[in-house]
C-alpha cells in the first residue's frame, strides 16, 4: 500500500472541502449538510464519508449555541418514535405534515408505537429536518 498516494489524495480533499472533517462556519456546516443529502441518497456506497462528514457535523450541532435548546430535550428522548414527536412538536406539525412516513393513519399508528419507522422513514426524516439519521436511534446518542 502506497501511503504518500493516499496522504496526497486526502490533502487534496480537505483543501477542497475541509469541512468534512470540520466545520468551522455556519457556512462550512451548511455545505456539509448539503453534501450529506447528496450522500444519503446511496447510503450504503458513500458509508465511509457519509460517518466522517455525520461527524463533523454532529460535533458542530452539539458546540453550537444554535442547537443547544434542540440538543437537551434530544438528551431526553428513548426512542425514534419520540424524536419524531419531539421533531413534529419542535416544528409544530401535526400527522398530516409528515408525508415523508405516508398516510396520516400510519404516522399516527409510529406514534403509538403500534408500527416502527422504516430506515426510508428515517432517511427523509433525516434530510427534510437536517439532521443525523443516528438520533432517532438512541444506542448512537450519548445520553
Amino acid at each position: 500500500m502506497n501511503f504518500s498516494i493516499i496522504r496526497r489524495k486526502a490533502h487534496d480533499l480537505f483543501e477542497e472541502a475541509s469541512f468534512i472533517s470540520h466545520i468551522k462556519s455556519a457556512s462550512d456546516y451548511k455545505k456539509a449538510t448539503a453534501m450529506m443529502d447528496e450522500l444519503i441518497e446511496d447510503y450504503d456506497d458513500n458509508r465511509p464519508l457519509i460517518e466522517v462528514l455525520s461527524t463533523a457535523i454532529e460535533r458542530w450541532e452539539d458546540s453550537h449555541s444554535e442547537f443547544a435548546q434542540f440538543n437537551q430535550l434530544v438528551k431526553q428522548v428513548d426512542t425514534a418514535e419520540a424524536m419524531l414527536k419531539l421533531l413534529m412538536e419542535t416544528h409544530n406539525l401535526g400527522v398530516v405534515d409528515i408525508p415523508e412516513i405516508g398516510s396520516k393513519s400510519l404516522v399516527s399508528k409510529i406514534l403509538h408505537g403500534e408500527r416502527s419507522l422504516t430506515r426510508a422513514h428515517i432517511s427523509a426524516l433525516s434530510k427534510r429536518f437536517n439532521i443525523s439519521p443516528s438520533l432517532f436511534f438512541s444506542e448512537f446518542r450519548e445520553q
